[in-house]
């Protein structure tokens, strides 16, 4: 499917409201949400955006795991992780035990952002008042799921749950305590391995994403096996 770039709209020129809040419905049921989503208009994302791409996998998921924005094929196909990032994504959740079926993924925001250079669509990273206005969608999800735990991938992701003070460099890897989830960690976003600059960093960005998510599969495990599960 081929996206004619030249419909390209500048965002400020697109009609908005102020926040994602006003345009969800009261329904817990996530395909009505995802529909929801799609006609969306707390930012100006939508204008240039194919659909809006909500996230995906069951209810049930004992984890969930926050991207930045769709891209490029998230865009066409509206699902989340399923171009180059997601390949890789499948591969690191392999590696960690974790079945792709038995989680949650999503974006921190729905509509992909980007610019056009000639005829392609290159990501554009979302604004704080973007990030903020998407943030109910999230906040929904978090509520209808309630994983007992959330991997954040990407600075973006991190610090839409945990603030702007937020830094990855300095807590990548970690399993935190949060108020959106018993267990809370955030690792580089699998986009940031694809566009290490040479080889060497590339192999070693993927060394560290591997063991982060290494280290999510063994604490879901281990809140698997909590007595606490229960009441989770």
């Amino acid at each position: 499917m081929a996206v004619d770039v030249s419909e390209y709209r500048p965002y400020p020129t697109c009609p908005r409201g102020e926040s994602a809040a006003e345009f969800i419905p009261k329904s817990r049921s996530l395909p009505v949400l995802a529909k929801a989503a799609d006609g969306c208009r707390g930012c100006s994302l939508y204008c240039n955006a194919t659909q809006a791409v909500f996230g995906r996998g069951p209810k049930s998921a004992m984890a969930m795991f926050v991207g930045e924005q769709p891209g490029d094929q998230e865009d066409l196909q509206g699902l989340p992780f399923v171009g180059p990032s997601g390949k890789l994504l499948d591969e690191a959740l392999v590696a960690a035990g974790i079945d792709r079926d038995t989680v949650y993924v999503t974006n921190a925001v729905k509509h992909f952002k980007w610019q056009p250079r000639g005829k392609r669509r290159l990501h554009a990273k979302p604004t704080g008042r973007e990030i903020a206005a998407c943030r109910p969608w999230l906040q929904r999800e978090i509520e209808i799921i309630h994983p007992p735990l959330i991997i954040c991938l990407g600075a973006t992701a991190a610090q839409s749950l945990m603030g702007n003070k937020f830094r990855l460099t300095q807590h990548r890897g970690e399993v935190l305590k949060s108020q959106w989830a018993p267990a809370l960690m955030a690792t580089m976003h699998p986009s940031a391995v694809l566009r290490s600059p040479d080889a060497e960093a590339r192999e070693q960005a993927r060394k560290q994403f591997f063991e982060d998510l290494g280290i999510a599969g063994k604490t879901l495990r281990k809140l698997m096996q909590s007595p606490r599960r229960a009441a989770v």
